[in-house]
């Protein structure tokens, strides 16, 4: 933990921030998933308790579903299948509806109000008198006892199996989602075949815009086959969060560009990216020769940043095994650079092999058309051109991030920045008439903007798209914060070294 400290203070982080930030995000959710945990508990306590079984028992992991498998007339061996992925989840609602049916919750609704809102109904029924423990419901004397009509198992584990499908539903949708790394745009700090976990509370779960879509899938089913059904919209809405999006936060969210492509996709179904935000609203953002500057300051950079190097060596080449321990890589065969961090550059250079270890950095002041305003260039341009404002990847800026109710003065030098956010991120139709600038048919010279913006960038500078290429991003796209790696595969390594079990849980800064 001091290392990781020293590491980040050493970079000219606030550790203040590192520790307490990072504290904040994490208590948060534990606070609000807290009370419903405990709720359920006391429930299950009290339902165990009218069982005839010591209540505390509730309250130890695992052995409370042995107890729950018992209590519902399951046969023992099912316990096995606790610990099998996704089946488990299936069946342990199959038991938790045959746990309710032993204390005579007959009924659909009854079933479904407990499987969804357990921290409700359980403690409900484990206070309510006329609520008792009638036996083990899978058992046929039960059946037979309590005249309980049967659907066939078929019937039975559709109902189970849409159940938890719902379930399933509402927590990737307001609470968490797995997303999986497919490209180095993030490395060192997110590798490929990294799985992660990304947390909806944080910033408050977005509610669906396209409501009617095929589950699990977020635009394609398969190629030419849309998930979804844009026939109904609904507007832009997010729950309450405990946090906003800060400056550092590994941000998840749906490409922007999306929106107007040829794919013409709603705002909730764009191509889901990742990357860390570097700028939030009002701040004034700009690169020089590589480095962040927000407000005047040099910004933090993540200790696992890396960038493209030229090395120039005076002896043998480099050993294969010396560039993996250093994890330095060579993305693409047609280029010479060397892709590491600052300190494997740093330990690189005291190679006696090695001359020199430099950062490929662009000129200033020489323009990259490839690069925002111009890499997708506006619908409506002042005059018919854009000012040449001669950024590049590594030097740009400065520029200020749009806030919620901040109004900028619109003129040529700013209009070419703005124009995509005010045209087509908040729904106006703009167009210009030489030097007039004409917003839904009123002629203006200033805009109030309604939403905020952030800047995000990949910490592989030379290998990410990010806003150095379109531009700010809109907080309507975003889904969540990345917090944890939960599984990471090195698809390229042999097959006893495929997991990269050191990175298993790994929590993301």
């Amino acid at each position: 933990m001091h290392h990781f400290l020293a590491k980040y203070a050493g970079a000219g982080y606030s550790i203040s921030y590192i520790s307490i930030m990072g504290l904040v995000d994490y208590i948060g959710v534990y606070i609000i998933a807290f009370p419903f945990f405990i709720l359920a508990l006391i429930g299950y306590w009290k339902l165990f308790e009218k069982a005839g079984r010591p209540g505390w028992e509730a309250l130890i992991p695992v052995y409370s579903y042995y107890i729950i498998l018992k209590l519902s007339g399951r046969p023992m061996w099912w316990f096995i299948l606790l610990f099998i992925p996704v089946i488990n989840f299936i069946f342990f609602i199959g038991v938790f509806i045959d746990f309710l049916r032993s204390y005579g919750k007959f009924t659909i609704r009854e079933q479904v109000a407990g499987t969804l809102l357990p921290f409700i109904y359980l403690p409900k029924w484990g206070f309510d008198e006329n609520t008792h423990y009638l036996g083990p419901s899978a058992t046929a004397e039960f059946k037979a006892e309590h005249n309980t009509r049967s659907a066939s198992p078929l019937i039975q584990w559709l109902a189970v199996s849409l159940i938890s499908l719902c379930i399933v539903i509402f927590i990737r949708g307001c609470f968490i989602e797995t997303y999986s790394i497919p490209t180095p745009s993030m490395e060192r700090s997110l590798l490929v075949g990294d799985y992660i976990v990304a947390n909806k509370i944080n910033y408050g779960a977005r509610l669906p815009v396209t409501p009617i879509a095929y589950p699990f899938a977020n635009h394609n089913i398969e190629a030419g086959i849309k998930a979804y059904w844009d026939g109904i919209k609904w507007p832009y809405h997010r729950l309450p969060g405990f946090s906003t999006v800060k400056k550092g936060d590994v941000v998840i969210f749906n490409y922007p560009m999306d929106v107007d492509s040829p794919y013409l996709r709603p705002l909730d179904k764009g191509e889901i990216y990742i990357k860390r935000c570097e700028g939030a609203p009002s701040d004034t953002l700009s690169l020089i020769n590589a480095q962040v500057y927000v407000n005047g300051k040099m910004s933090f950079s993540p200790h696992d940043v890396q960038m493209d190097y030229k090395v120039k060596l005076k002896g043998p080449d480099l050993n294969p095994q010396l560039l993996k321990e250093l994890h330095i890589s060579r993305y693409y065969a047609d280029n010479d650079y060397l892709t590491m961090t600052p300190s494997a550059a740093n330990t690189l250079r005291t190679y006696s092999n090695v001359e020199s270890v430099t950062p490929v950095i662009e000129v200033k002041g020489i323009t990259d058309n490839t690069i925002f305003p111009f890499m997708y260039p506006n619908h409506v341009l002042l005059n018919g051109k854009t000012p040449d404002y001669k950024w590049n990847v590594d030097n740009f800026g400065p520029v200020i991030i749009p806030k919620k109710g901040w109004t900028i003065k619109l003129d040529s030098m700013s209009f070419p920045i703005y124009e995509r956010a005010i045209e087509v991120y908040e729904s106006n139709k703009v167009k210009t008439i030489g030097n007039d600038i004409f917003i839904n048919g009123i002629k203006t010279n200033t805009y109030t903007f309604k939403m905020n913006y952030y800047w995000v960038m990949g910490d592989n500078r030379h290998d990410s798209e990010d806003s150095r290429f379109w531009g700010f991003l809109p907080e309507d796209r975003v889904i969540g914060k990345a917090i944890f790696i939960y599984m990471s595969w090195d698809a390229n390594a042999s097959l006893f070294n495929k997991v990269r079990w050191d990175r298993i849980f790994h929590i993301i800064h």
